[in-house]
């Protein structure tokens, strides 16, 4: 079960034009700004955009091919789609709605109701089946349009910014949800997201993309590590730091602790952004700074004006200080600093 994309598609002032290959049951987050061609990338590979040049295979069988004049419709294709707004059917009962893409295909309706019920029951909602939509919680709605992007048994499960829709309470737990379920998922799994901690959660690559061009691809360590455009940095360069909240501080499985200014206890993903990482030649005792950990310089990455600075040790982050910063502290690999960092300037996360 594989995907394959090198096409191109021109909508609007948008020109679409990259190459992609997602590996069988990999999940790959498709990270971008806005009008960056995320949506349009999901909506060519479902056939609800068909290509102007290029090829688009599913388990080596092309469904658009310009060339060969090939083209598979949305319906036909091995596809499952969980769209942003999910997109449930109002006047249907939640059962329905999970057995129309069957029922679409010619399944009889008796047997397309028996697989939507037992979807249902796989993802902890059968007691909704008979219920409308609309008395459904964002969580409960999200499953329901799973399990309908599913029960078709595609080879390709699209899902286009699936927590995007959710309130910043509910996200947490729906997030946890969504990778439990998606584990099941034998297939190929495309996330579009924008939040670096779904990127972190969920997927086993990123794909960046920016302006219609694949910019940058691999995992979110590698990524973040190496960074090849401001945007990247910005967005996917920052530190994520696994770990458990106890009294104000996050603990590592290494020892770590990361103290925080407000977070509820229990398993936490704490965010450090590379820029607000102080360097210093020895630890600050009178500093009003509540982190700082000793740490090993393995790297440094110029990235325009500034620089990236790689640091192994019990906590290994990447810290982006200036160039005056590190001719000031005449930085090279091999040497020890440390990394300050203001409890305030930690955002923190419940895993």
């Amino acid at each position: 079960m594989s995907l394959s994309f090198a096409g191109r598609l021109q909508r609007g002032s948008l020109s679409l034009d990259l190459e992609l290959e997602v590996q069988p049951g990999e999940l790959l987050a498709v990270l971008g700004p806005n009008g960056a061609g995320k949506s349009s990338l999901l909506r060519a590979i479902a056939g609800l955009s068909p290509l102007d040049d290029g090829r688009i295979t599913i388990d080596g069988t092309a469904v658009d091919d310009v060339a060969a004049a090939v083209f598979v419709g949305p319906e036909a294709r091995p596809v499952g789609v969980v769209f942003q707004d999910y997109l449930l059917f109002p006047h249907m009962t939640v059962a329905e709605n999970v057995a129309f893409g069957l029922r679409a295909r010619g399944t009889p309706h008796s047997v397309a109701l028996a697989t939507a019920r037992g979807w249902l029951e796989q993802l902890g909602i059968a007691e909704y089946a008979g219920e409308r939509p609309g008395r459904l919680s964002g969580g409960q709605a999200q499953r329901v349009a799973l399990a309908r992007a599913v029960a078709t048994d595609p080879r390709v499960l699209l899902l286009d910014e699936p927590l995007a829709a959710l309130d910043v309470a509910s996200r947490a737990a729906v997030r946890r949800d969504l990778r439990h379920h998606l584990a099941s998922f034998e297939g190929v799994r495309v996330l579009v997201t924008h939040d670096p901690v779904d990127a972190y959660t969920l997927a086993d690559r990123v794909a960046v993309i920016e302006a219609g061009r694949l910019t940058q691809v691999g995992t979110l360590a590698e990524v973040t590590a190496h960074p090849r455009s401001r945007y990247v940095a910005d967005l996917l360069g920052v530190n994520l730091v696994e770990g458990s909240v106890h009294n104000g501080v996050l603990t590592t499985g290494l020892g770590a602790h990361v103290v925080i200014a407000d977070a509820v206890d229990g398993p936490s993903l704490a965010v450090i952004r590379p820029h607000s990482i102080s360097l210093v030649r020895a630890a600050a005792v009178d500093s009003s700074v509540r982190n700082q950990w000793a740490g090993t310089v393995t790297e440094i990455s110029p990235l325009g004006s500034r620089v990236r600075v790689g640091i192994t040790g019990q906590l290994p982050l990447t810290a982006e200080v200036t160039t005056a910063a590190v001719d000031a502290l005449s930085l090279r690999p091999g040497d020890t600093v440390f990394a300050a960092v203001k409890a305030t300037d930690i955002e923190v996360y419940p895993a």
